[in-house]
C-alpha cells in the first residue's frame, strides 16, 4: 500500500512515516505539510491512500480534499486529526473522504488505512456515536421515497459495507456492468456524487451501522 502523509507538524509526519513503514506492506511515498502539498503530491505520486490532517495553514485539509476529489474522484482520503468537531466531520464526509479518525487513537491508524485501501468507510468510535445525529435529517431517510427499488436498496447496503462492484455482482448474481449501471442510477436518484456519499447517506439512517469499520 502506497501512502501519502500530510500534516503541518513535521515531527508528526516523520513519526507517522516511522510507524507506518514498520508495518510490512505499507510504504510512505511522500510527506507534505499543508493542503497545497497534498494536491501537488497526489498528482505526482498517485498514492493508494492519502492520510491527512484537517487544520493546516495556509490551505486546510478540507480545501485540499475538495480539490483532489475533483481531479481524482476515486482517491481514498483518510483524515487523521485531533479535532472532534461536528462541522469538520460533516464537511469531510460530504466532500467524499473515506474516513475520519483521531490522532489520539494511534493504534487504529494502520487498521484504518488497510480498511480504507480496501474501499471501506472508516470512523473512530467517537465519530460513529455522532454520525446519526450529525447526518440524518429530522425524519429518517426512506429509500423508497426517493424511488429506490428493493434491488437498488440491496446494492446501496452493500456499497455502505465497502464491497466492490465485483463483490456486489457476485453476491447478487448480477454482472459487474449491471451493478455499475445500478449505482449510476441510484446516485442520480439520490442526487449524490459518489460511493462514499452514498454510504454516508445510508449510514445516516437510524440503525444502519452494520458493515462499517469502526476504529477503537
Amino acid at each position: 500500500m502506497r501512502v501519502l502523509v500530510v500534516d503541518d507538524d513535521r515531527l508528526v509526519c516523520q513519526s507517522l512515516k516511522t510507524i507506518l513503514e514498520a508495518n510490512a506492506g505499507i510504504r510512505v511515498v511522500g510527506l507534505g505539510y499543508d493542503g497545497d502539498d497534498a494536491v501537488t503530491l497526489c498528482t505526482q505520486l498517485q498514492p493508494d491512500v492519502l492520510l491527512m490532517d484537517i487544520r493546516m495553514e495556509p490551505t486546510s485539509g478540507l480545501a485540499a480534499c475538495e480539490r483532489i476529489l475533483q481531479q481524482r474522484p476515486d482517491m481514498r482520503i483518510l483524515f487523521l486529526t485531533t479535532f472532534l468537531d461536528d462541522e469538520y466531520i460533516v464537511r469531510a464526509l460530504r466532500l467524499g473522504a473515506k474516513g475520519y479518525i483521531l490522532k489520539q487513537n494511534f493504534e487504529s491508524i494502520i487498521p484504518a488505512l488497510k480498511a480504507v485501501c480496501m474501499g471501506q468507510n472508516v470512523f473512530g468510535d467517537e465519530i460513529m456515536l455522532k454520525l446519526p445525529s450529525l447526518l440524518h435529517s429530522k425524519e429518517p431517510q426512506d429509500l423508497a421515497a426517493h424511488g429506490i427499488s428493493d434491488k437498488e436498496a440491496a446494492i446501496v447496503k452493500l456499497v455502505a459495507q465497502g464491497l466492490s462492484n465485483r463483490e456486489i455482482a457476485d453476491t447478487l448474481y448480477l454482472s459487474e456492468g449491471t451493478v455499475r449501471n445500478y449505482i449510476s442510477v441510484i446516485l442520480e436518484k439520490l442526487q449524490l456524487r459518489d460511493r462514499t456519499q452514498l454510504a454516508v447517506f445510508y449510514l445516516s439512517r437510524p440503525g444502519q451501522g452494520d458493515g462499517v469499520f469502526a476504529c477503537k
